[in-house]
């Protein structure tokens, strides 16, 4: 399998945990040390495995918890270290995600998520002029 294939299979395993509350599958995606960190959207960052695992403890155990898909994602590999940039379609919203991972033994392992909204340009019309406004 190709060296990116394999992150994207890592990606695919965590959005499958998300998407069906899969606490343990969570738990396992993430590499097991205090050098892990995730921005949920609308979220301080948070450091840390204990405060990092607790957060996806609380949003998976949460019974309105969002349903998520991943659209679009794409790997970029360096060495040791990979990243997937993607689309997060949460309860209908796009949302820009990063997810950073690191090689440990065969597989590899979250070390950052983030994901926030993107911005949308939408057109105005001022004194007969189209004009573009990011919100």
């Amino acid at each position: 399998m190709a060296k990116d294939s394999k992150v994207i299979a890592a990606n695919a395993a965590f959005y499958a945990a998300f998407s069906t509350g899969d606490f343990d599958g969570m738990k396992r995606m993430w590499a097991d040390d205090d050098a892990i960190s995730c921005i949920h959207p609308g979220w301080p960052a948070i450091v840390g495995h204990a405060t990092v695992i607790g957060s996806w403890r609380d949003i998976l155990q949460n019974p309105e918890r969002p349903q998520i898909a991943c659209a679009e994602p794409q790997a970029i590999v360096d060495g040791d270290s990979a990243r997937v940039l993607c689309i997060e379609i949460v309860d209908g919203t796009a949302l820009a995600a990063a997810n950073h991972f690191r090689r440990v033994g065969d597989g590899w392992r979250l070390v950052h998520h983030q994901s926030s909204p993107i911005a949308q340009i939408v057109e105005q019309a001022e004194d007969d002029r189209a004009s573009h406004r990011v919100h």
